[in-house]
């Protein structure tokens, strides 16, 4: 959710500062600040609103190349000055910035209070500067240790103390952080993309995990080891990976890439001869595949949707009984895991904190789970036991639009492997992975009716409330369409099951109240339509999301054509309209389309 940045070396650190917290803007945005460790003290500088806010407000000569900056999700405060990071202890000695939400907070509070501490934010955050301030060990990091062992809950810290001005000390404990290694220079982030201008070496750090940063190098040690000897990696993403490219916005770009991310996540993947899939990541035998005879899938949001049409995928290729579960529900049921059911967590970033948590429930009670992740060395994947990535490149906008679409993919894939480890034929094997290998010139052909799709965008816009139906393959799209458009243009969207309709929300079928209809040509293609006729026969308006062989007939919809694939994988192409309806309408009302108000891309706190 929110986002951390840190810099040691020889260089200015404000610059350095606001460049990675613009970067990381999308992981939270509601206020930014930043601490400088200068020759006569420590700047710190905190602004309500956007980085563009705070940047202005900054000193033009601001010494100093030491610092670390913040950018905030409101978690325990709202959106003011006072709670905005980082955070200081009252002699204004120590800053810190934090993501995550100190379970304890309340009672360390109260403790501190009545040793004469006196607080100046609503956050669980100063606690944390408070204890490093009062603590008598003779060096940060073991001042920092020494705090942490007092705290319960998730973190992941950078903290900063005048009377050491050459380093900065982090920790990690349920929230992703990671150091980046230049030439005599050190970076800090909670995610790559405040990096990747500067170096591709980086140092992902393990839950538990603390680290000593200097401008010569880092120790990363735990309060058992005083050196873990972490060492760093390559990452992959480049710097123009993470700027818009000539698009307006990066949902724009994002949708725009996906002919070509999903061609590249393909690549290799396919094995035509005997009609099968290639995912070696899994870490599953043939053998291991067959014992399992039920998968459960677990993601949020529009993970969880997208679970739910990998499920029926997995069922309909693999005939095993498949279902997709709420992951922020999961663990609070007291779950049965079995051992022969494959668990699945499905995540764009790899830090979901409701689904990393419900990956643990399962590995604590002796359960298989793999995970379908976007971003190599993030939690989830690397607690998992293996997993697919879905090689999407980085994705920016809050709203997942290319990385959705190979959650999509991925499942497609899994299903296919464990369809042919059973009773799926070589012939229905190659019949899929055709269709796979024409999805990416099917996607394009969607996008080229952008412009069309952009009008119907807009007279949706002007609708307070929306209704998306589908059923069956198409009700995991009509709830990831909703999702879209509620999440970006602030319009009231349901999704219903098309059955569904006549027991109950027929009664607000209005010509104002316009219904986004997901009718695929298929063997419930009569029944979609007839519900259809039902919403237009009540005076309601109908946009029809179907196949070009579909005869719409009497029911006066407009209608937005996708190719036809092979039926299993329809699903997927399904879901590119609802992107461009959701972006295009959003686009009409002039809102803020990457960074939508109160949500943040990376959900790492419950």
């Amino acid at each position: 959710m929110c986002g951390i940045v840190g810099y040691v070396g020889r260089q200015p650190a404000a610059p350095i500062l606001v460049e990675g917290l613009t970067r990381l803007e999308y992981r939270g945005y509601d206020s930014a600040g930043i601490s400088v460790a200068g020759p006569h003290g420590q700047t710190v500088v905190r602004r309500v609103g956007r980085v563009r806010e705070l940047e202005a407000a900054l000193p033009k000569r601001l010494a100093g190349t030491v610092g670390i900056g913040h950018t905030r999700w409101a978690t325990h405060g709202p959106a003011t000055e006072a709670n905005a990071h980082p955070h200081t202890s009252g002699d204004g000695r120590v800053s810190v910035v934090h993501n995550g939400i100190i379970d304890n907070a309340a009672a360390l509070r109260d403790r501190l209070s009545r040793e004469g501490v006196t607080f100046t934010s609503d956050t669980d955050t100063e606690v944390i500067a408070h204890l490093v301030a009062r603590s008598t060990a003779p060096e940060l990091e073991e001042r920092v240790l020494e705090s942490l062992e007092q705290v319960v809950g998730t973190y992941a810290i950078a903290v900063l103390d005048a009377e050491a001005p050459d380093r900065v000390v982090v920790a990690r404990n349920g929230s992703p952080l990671i150091i980046g290694v230049g030439e005599r220079e050190m970076f800090v982030a909670s995610d790559v993309a405040a990096l990747v201008r500067h170096t591709s070496s980086v140092v992902h750090l393990d839950d538990g995990e603390l680290a000593v940063v200097t401008s010569r190098g880092y120790r990363t040690f735990t309060r058992e080891t005083p050196d873990t000897g972490r060492e760093p990696t390559t990452i992959e993403t480049s710097d123009e990976d993470v700027e818009l490219g000539g698009h307006g916005h990066f949902m724009a770009k994002e949708i725009a890439e996906q002919p070509e991310t999903v061609a590249r996540m393909l690549r290799g993947r396919l094995d035509t001869r005997f009609g099968t899939a290639r995912l070696d990541g899994l870490n599953l035998s043939p053998r291991d595949l067959r014992a399992f005879r039920r998968v459960k899938i677990l993601g949020c949001g529009s993970a969880y949707y997208v679970g739910e049409l990998g499920a029926l995928m997995i069922e309909e290729l693999a005939r095993i009984p498949a279902h997709a579960e709420a992951a922020s529900e999961f663990r609070y049921r007291n779950p049965i895991i079995e051992p022969d059911t494959l668990y699945v967590a499905v995540s764009q970033s790899g830090e979901t904190a409701d689904t990393a948590f419900a990956v643990r429930e399962i590995k604590r009670k002796g359960g298989q789970v793999v995970g379908l992740v976007n971003v190599v060395g993030s939690t989830i994947a690397r607690e998992c036991d293996g997993g697919i990535y879905l090689h999407a490149g980085p994705e920016i906008a809050v709203a997942s639009t290319k990385a959705l679409t190979h959650m999509g993919v991925g499942f497609a894939l899994l299903a296919l492997l464990l369809g042919r480890v059973r009773d799926l034929s070589v012939a229905d094997g190659q019949r899929i992975i055709a269709g796979l290998e024409r999805l990416p010139a099917d996607i394009a052909q969607v996008l080229g009716q952008e412009d069309s799709i952009s009008d119907i965008a807009r007279e949706l816009s002007a609708a307070e409330s929306l209704f998306f139906i589908g059923r069956v393959r198409g009700f995991p799209v009509a709830r990831e369409g909703a999702q879209k458009f509620k999440e970006i243009s602030y319009r009231h969207a349901e999704a219903y099951q098309t059955s569904e309709l006549k027991h109950g929300p027929l009664a607000l079928i209005e010509p104002s109240r316009p219904t986004v209809a997901v009718i695929p040509a298929d063997d419930l293609t009569s029944r979609n339509l007839a519900a259809a006729e039902q919403v237009m026969a009540r005076g309601g308006r109908v946009v029809a999301v179907t196949h070009p062989s579909v005869d719409l007939g009497e029911v006066g919809a407009r209608r937005i054509d996708v190719p036809r694939n092979e039926t299993e994988l329809d699903p997927i192409l399904l879901m590119i309209p609802m992107q461009l309806l959701a972006y295009h309408a959003a686009v009409s009302l002039g809102l803020d389309i990457d960074k939508p108000r109160n949500l943040a891309k990376s959900v790492t706190v419950e």
